[in-house]
C-alpha cells in the first residue's frame, strides 16, 4: 500500500487547522484522507467527524478530543496515539482501538 498526499493532508502535515476546518466545511461529501500519513500530527481542532481515515497511518497522533464519530476507521492505525476524549464511531468496539493503540494493529469494522 503506497501512502499518499493530497491538500487536506498537506494542510495538517504544516499545522494549518484551521485553514483545513475552512476546507472541510466547503465540501459536500467526507474529507479524504484515506492511505495518508498522519504519524506524528496535532490533530487536535481538526474537523475530522466524517472523515475517511481509512488505510491511514496514525503512529503516535495527537487526536486529544476529537471527534471521529462518523469517521470511517477501517484499516487505520493508531500505534500510540494520544487518544483522550476521543469520540469513535459505535461500529469500533474499545477493544479494537486498545489493541490498535497498543499494538498498532489496524482497525476493524463490526459489520
Amino acid at each position: 500500500m503506497e501512502l499518499r498526499k493530497n491538500k487536506y493532508h498537506i494542510l495538517l502535515r504544516d499545522g494549518k487547522i484551521d485553514e483545513f476546518n475552512k476546507e472541510v466545511e466547503k465540501l459536500s461529501e467526507r474529507v479524504d484522507l484515506e492511505n495518508c500519513n498522519l504519524r506524528g500530527l496535532d490533530l487536535r481542532g481538526a474537523n475530522l467527524k466524517r472523515a475517511n481515515l481509512k488505510n491511514s497511518y496514525l503512529k503516535l497522533a495527537d487526536l486529544r478530543g476529537v471527534d471521529l464519530s462518523e469517521a470511517l476507521l477501517e484499516g487505520a492505525s493508531f500505534n500510540h496515539a494520544r487518544i483522550s476524549g476521543v469520540y469513535f464511531p459505535p461500529d469500533i468496539s474499545p477493544e479494537e482501538i486498545l489493541l490498535s493503540v497498543e499494538h498498532g494493529t489496524r482497525i476493524r469494522v463490526k459489520k
